[in-house]
């Protein structure tokens, strides 16, 4: 049954535009895979010795272990905002800070689940890096390089990815928030994946699937989120601005 007009979760164009942007950066992202471009960005920070950088104490217990436990410590803040909110979340209502905390659960489990199922190992383990893998295409299924595995897409990359449906909630009530939290979600999982990347724990398209999964799944919950509305007859007490 169609909605009424005035209880119309999402005006079309916006989700049009929404759809063109990330098919858009899902070709940017093929376009990547397909000319090959990890092993020239890797070479830049590791050489048939290994990758110097690996156990650097910044990059391991400040950008990897201590951007790990903050992550999480976010989520917990998150989950527990939506009864009992506090700063930004006390300008959402209750199912807006609901919609952020699924949101960024979705995002984390969608990138662990690929990670889980995925044959692709790190750039450290690559023979030409001092390991024992060969590289090989992580669109390659079933296919074993020789490796660990499980290395594709970036998990830790997803720390500060998932966070960017902080973006979809926000956006009725809080607009310049919303494009703050977005900003600082794509900004801080790609330091994470460059930061692992230096390491030689990913190649670069690891982090940017990492980032892409972590949108695809905001956005998914976000039409779902904004169909409930209508359906329950509760449209957004906000009104967004026209452009996304």
């Amino acid at each position: 049954m169609p909605l009424p007009p005035a209880l119309h979760p999402q005006p079309s164009h916006r989700q049009r535009h929404r759809a063109l942007w990330t098919l858009a950066a899902l070709a940017l992202i093929a376009l990547w895979d397909a000319l090959g471009q990890d092993p020239l960005l890797a070479r830049l920070f590791g050489s048939a010795s290994g990758f110097p950088l690996r156990e650097q104490w910044f990059f391991v217990h400040v950008a990897h272990e201590g951007a790990r436990r903050l992550g999480w410590l976010l989520v917990l803040l998150l989950a527990l905002g939506v009864w009992w909110p506090l700063g930004v979340l006390r300008r959402l209502d209750t199912g807006e800070r609901l919609q952020w905390a699924v949101s960024t659960l979705l995002a984390l489990a969608a990138v662990s689940i690929a990670k889980n199922l995925s044959n692709t190992s790190c750039p450290w383990d690559m023979t030409e890096f001092g390991g024992v893998a060969r590289y090989t295409s992580h669109w390659a299924w079933g296919l074993v390089d020789g490796g660990g595995g499980r290395c594709f897409p970036a998990g830790h990359a997803s720390a500060g990815f998932a966070f960017v449906g902080g973006y979809f909630a926000l956006l009725r009530a809080q607009p310049k928030a919303a494009r703050i939290c977005l900003a600082a979600s794509l900004a801080s999982g790609l330091l994470l994946g460059l930061a692992q990347q230096a390491r030689g724990a990913h190649f670069m398209s690891h982090t940017l699937w990492s980032g892409w999964l972590c949108w695809a799944a905001a956005w998914m919950c976000d039409i779902g989120a904004s169909l409930l509305r209508g359906r329950f007859g509760q449209p957004a007490a906000h009104t967004a601005p026209a452009a996304s």
